[in-house]
């Protein structure tokens, strides 16, 4: 993990995964990260376009395609949402691109978790306005 952090592969202490799907996703798109303290958004385009980056890991015990909370959606803190599906070895399935307002439509509000719950499956994926990249 140190390792990982002195390359600049992952920048905290928190969940690699999250951390590998922005350094990946920033990578492949040309995206510039913001700084880890940044409240709603993970990264810029070169136009100023603001992306929320949201990552899951499928494995044999885990299928679950629901992505980490999505706090403040209401502020609207960031234009769209990037969310990669990584397989058990890391290897990229699908990234998606799905615009803010597509969020609230697909998604449900926990109050337990203060935010808005969304799982990559079903209607969201039909959705024309989402933009499906395979690797």
């Amino acid at each position: 993990m140190e390792e990982l952090r002195r390359r600049g592969v992952i920048r905290s202490s928190n969940n690699p995964v999250a951390d590998y799907a922005e350094y990946f996703v920033a990578h492949k798109f040309g995206l510039t990260l913001e700084t880890g303290s940044n409240k709603g958004f993970d990264a810029r385009d070169k136009k100023g376009l603001r992306y929320q980056i949201k990552s899951r890991r499928i494995t044999t015990h885990n299928q679950s395609r629901q992505l980490g909370v999505i706090r403040n959606l209401d502020e609207n803190l960031f234009d769209y949402l990037l969310a990669i599906l990584f397989s058990i070895d890391f290897t990229t399935n699908t990234i998606f691109k799905i615009p803010h307002d597509l969020i609230k439509k697909y998604s449900r509000f926990s109050k337990l978790q203060n935010g808005h719950i969304l799982i990559l499956r079903g209607n969201i994926l039909k959705d024309p306005r989402v933009i499906q990249y395979k690797s």
